[in-house]
């Protein structure tokens, strides 16, 4: 029997001692409460009242601001929670369609985070590269990739200074695993490491087992989703699900991840979609995917084979933050049973 089968086919508690990692920390990213509207402190208690021992601000919007004063004032209201503080920005890649020049210079929005990261206590700032759509752009992902490393060299002092990873999200669909293994060899992994999410691989192609495996030397943090695949006409559909309603093999995915990145946080970012399609088949659409390997494809192609198209119907507005609380809480509640069992 693989090491694969034999791992899924034992009980959670069994597989979790079977080997020498510890058990996960489990942590909320804030983007599963993005509709709720509340402040930073708001937000924290809601977290510890269902649990968690780190709250990841994955953007400045759900802290608020990066004035000092506040950044003390919310992790002194998170310490007395009993929760760690990971923070977060967005696009730190000037050339990405997805970067903010409003906001400054790469460099700029780095070192105003880094600073924050260190007042908050927060071991890592989350970032990202951009979205699928800097596939396209001139040059592809690769000149995506040579202009990030380039605008994360920059700080890299203050962050080792500050005792602050920078921890790049595979985000949106803008890169696999390997070409963000790249992008942190080429910046330095001794202050670039990777936020390991577990719903954008499909969006590149990719099973995330595979992005997780390669990967798993230089996860700082992760965020953690479930996901459904079908085949299509013209491809493959894809949608982002509760924890447990999927069928990429969650279950043994977080065994490998506690196996892999012991004592790594584990956060739930929630956010349960309708189907997006993937028309491959279409030949227009590899644009932007022409580096793709054929073994890499078929393992994301062999996750839909079994699936069957599902429904979505979205919450009417007037429900729509209960339904993102309902997903969120029922994620949870099955995270921490899945680890308990």
């Amino acid at each position: 029997m693989l090491r694969r089968e034999f791992l899924s086919a034992m009980p959670v508690g069994a597989a979790l001692a079977s080997s020498a990692a510890a058990a996960p920390r489990i942590g909320v990213d804030l983007f599963s409460l993005r509709g709720q509207g509340w402040n930073a402190y708001e937000h924290l208690d809601y977290c510890a009242k269902h649990g968690a021992k780190v709250v990841h601000f994955s953007e400045i919007r759900f802290l608020g601001s990066l004035e000092d004063d506040h950044v003390k004032k919310v992790a002194a209201h998170a310490r007395g929670l009993g929760i760690e503080l990971e923070i977060g920005m967005r696009s730190i890649c000037p050339t990405s369609t997805a970067f903010d020049p409003k906001a400054g210079t790469a460099e700029e929005q780095l070192t105003r985070l880094i600073r924050a990261g260190q007042i908050a206590g927060s071991k890592v700032v989350r970032a990202f590269l951009g979205t699928m759509a800097d596939r396209k752009t001139p040059g592809g992902i690769e000149a995506r990739i040579e202009d990030a490393a380039k605008a994360l060299k920059t700080v890299r002092s203050r962050a080792i200074d500050a005792g602050v990873k920078i921890a790049i999200e595979n985000h949106a669909g803008d890169m696999q695993g390997r070409e963000l293994k790249t992008l942190i060899e080429a910046a330095g992994p001794d202050f670039v490491g990777a936020c390991y999410d577990t719903g954008n691989p499909l969006w590149t192609l990719e099973d995330p087992l595979l992005t997780l495996e390669t990967l798993a030397p230089h996860v700082l943090t992760a965020h953690i989703r479930d996901s459904y695949l079908w085949p299509v006409e013209q491809g493959t559909a894809v949608r982002w699900t509760r924890m447990g309603e999927g069928n990429i093999g969650m279950e043994h995915l977080l065994r490998r991840f506690v196996e892999l990145c012991p004592g790594k946080t584990m956060s739930l970012e929630i956010i349960v979609t309708g189907p997006r399609a993937f028309n491959w088949k279409q030949s227009d659409f590899w644009k932007g995917y022409e580096n793709v390997p054929a073994w890499s494809f078929a393992r994301f192609t062999a996750l839909a084979d079994a699936g069957k198209p599902q429904q979505y119907t979205p919450a009417p507005k007037e429900q729509s933050q209960a339904r993102e609380r309902e997903d969120f809480e029922a994620s949870n509640v099955w995270m921490r049973k899945f680890f308990a069992a």
